[in-house]
């Protein structure tokens, strides 16, 4: 895999577990929290975007606005199924389920739908990473079992989501050439958008979230479109079948900030996972 690729990746995943571990820290969440950093994220990122769309060398293409209109549905869907999911489950179960079934399919798709072709190596560490993201998540006790059954539930939709965007976005910056913080500045205010109804009609829940967790919101706001962006500048370098399995390395750091920082429980499951999700990492690397 590409050095500089691979290095962007594996910063990505070092940011999205620690946006993933502010976004569970927030006491309720739901909708108006997924609003509220889709909507700082946006602000935060519109002037980069409009001058880049001001010294792009290429004028801007409809296509574009189309592609960043599909991925702010997918990301919306992904936003509010995780954020649910960290309400019912624990971040032990819902992260590491959602990180493994979204590569599993990706790579899946990327083989038998786009036609690439990762080679021995690549395929064995995309293994590795499932099946390590496999031991970490399941065989673990916990007080409420449906509480696990939950997680474990909207980990695997949040998965599916993953497995779609990330096909998606992949396209978008190769197949349609669409610019990557471009493309991510535009979807982030589609999103927006997209959650202002679902927003408003809790008014008082946006208030009381801003004003007490504020802190929160903005450290997800700057954190997660930082980590995607990365990703999305991997995937102009390297296939889908290879960036997907190594952003998995964010289960690791997810898995043991759960233990270290949540009191989650089954740090000897978490290490064990975590040595065979980096050992896959390797493989990739190494392909």
């Amino acid at each position: 895999m590409n050095a500089t690729a691979l290095s962007l990746v594996l910063v990505a995943a070092v940011v999205h577990a620690a946006w993933n571990l502010a976004a569970k820290r927030i006491s309720s969440g739901g909708t108006q929290f997924v609003w509220l950093y889709y909507t700082a994220g946006a602000v935060l990122l519109l002037p980069v975007t409009i001058v880049l769309l001001v010294v792009e060398n290429h004028p801007p293409q409809w296509s574009w606005l189309l592609a960043a209109a599909v991925t702010a549905v997918l990301h919306v869907a992904y936003g509010v199924v995780l954020q649910r999911g960290y309400r019912v489950g624990d971040l032990s179960v819902v992260y590491p389920v959602a990180r493994g079934t979204g590569p599993l399919l990706s790579v899946l798709a990327a083989v038998l739908v786009l036609g690439e072709r990762p080679g021995p190596l690549g395929l064995l560490g995309a293994f590795l990473v499932v099946a390590g993201v496999l031991v970490i998540s399941t065989g673990r006790k916990a007080d409420d079992p449906r509480a696990v059954k939950a997680g474990i539930l909207y980990g695997l939709l949040t998965g599916a989501v993953i497995a779609g965007y990330t096909l998606w976005d992949a396209h978008s910056v190769t197949g349609l050439g669409v610019p990557p913080v471009i493309y991510f500045g535009l979807g982030s205010v589609l999103q927006s958008v997209l959650l202002v109804p679902g927003a408003l009609a809790d008014r008082a829940e946006v208030s009381r979230i801003w004003r007490e967790q504020r802190r929160e919101v903005l450290l997800v706001a700057v954190l997660s479109p930082i980590a995607y962006i990365l990703v999305l500048f991997a995937l102009t370098m390297a296939p889908v079948s290879l960036v997907a399995p190594a952003r998995e390395l964010s289960i690791v750091l997810g898995g043991l900030a759960a233990w270290l920082v949540l009191g989650e429980r089954d740090a000897v499951r978490r290490l064990a996972g975590s040595v065979i999700v980096l050992s896959g990492i390797a493989a990739i690397a190494a392909a």
